[in-house]
């Protein structure tokens, strides 16, 4: 009886021997792995994204150490562990096969991260939706629109993605001027606006605005472009701020920007060598 105490209590103490050592492994694994993604924290990943793949790398690391503690701590007393096994085997694979959408999402969220998609803050157009990453997480990302909506995207439905935070942004305006109008008189005062703008918004252009030339023949107007790149994010304030300049220089110069109007014809007039004026018994 005392052999068979003795016995237990050596199998009890080599067990917890066993779980000691896996918890100094999970904590040194730990410790390598934030000391591996801090140079990376501050070149390649931001830190939410490091983060996340930090404790994604934790996560792996102690399941698979707690899963081999646990076989080793079945075989000191001698379980069967081919049954253990098989058992499952058999209930992860009909798990596998009612959680393909998650697996996918995780799998597909630990691109996204580790990859560099987009991250936290960052304005993207994904899966029909456009706006501000508020959270990217392994099974999910969050949205939030210029509407105030939230989002929530499973990852397994990110399959592309269109970000405007990455490098410069294109500023693009169409300006619309009267065919009776002088075009290079147009286009020096467009770049007098032009160089206005650069000089007053200067800490979020990177290329100065410029004029491309007429762009294209309207019903009514000629288009002029000016294109200009500015950093991610101000390209929508470089193009009101060109409007809004353009519009009020134009007034000061006399341009004409063109748009439709309703002409009012009287009752009782007619047409006279090509113009209109009222007949006899209008003016009656």
């Amino acid at each position: 009886m005392i052999d068979r105490l003795v016995s237990y209590g050596t199998l009890i103490i080599k067990a917890i021997f066993i779980l000691i050592i896996a918890k100094l492994g999970i904590t040194f694994s730990g410790a390598i792995i934030d000391r591996m993604l801090i140079p990376v924290n501050q070149t390649y990943f931001d830190r939410n994204r490091a983060i996340t793949l930090s404790s994604l790398l934790k996560s792996v690391i102690m399941y698979t150490v707690y899963f081999m503690a646990g076989i080793s701590i079945l075989d000191l007393f001698d379980v069967p562990l081919q049954g253990v096994l098989t058992g499952a085997g058999i209930v992860g694979l009909a798990v596998g096969f009612g959680a393909q959408n998650l697996v996918r999402d995780v799998i597909t969220g630990f691109f996204i991260i580790f990859e560099n998609h987009f991250t936290v803050g960052e304005y993207i157009t994904t899966a029909g939706v456009s706006g501000i990453v508020e959270e990217v997480g392994l099974r999910a990302t969050k949205i939030r629109d210029f509407g105030g909506q939230l989002h929530i995207l499973p990852n397994g439905q990110i399959t592309q993605v269109t970000n405007y935070n990455r490098g410069s942004m294109r500023a693009m305006v169409d300006v619309g001027i009267a065919y009776e109008e002088d075009i290079d008189l147009a286009v020096a005062v467009l770049e007098e606006v032009c160089r206005e703008v650069n000089r007053d918004l200067a800490e979020i252009i990177t290329e100065a605005p410029h004029v491309l030339g007429v762009q294209a023949f309207g019903p009514s107007e000629l288009t002029i472009r000016i294109i200009a790149k500015t950093k991610p994010m101000e390209q929508w304030r470089v193009e009101r701020e060109l409007r809004k300049r353009i519009k009020e220089t134009f007034d000061r110069r006399g341009i004409e920007i063109p748009y439709p109007r309703q002409v009012f014809i009287p009752k009782g007039t007619e047409k006279q060598g090509g113009l209109r004026v009222e007949s006899q018994e209008a003016a009656d």
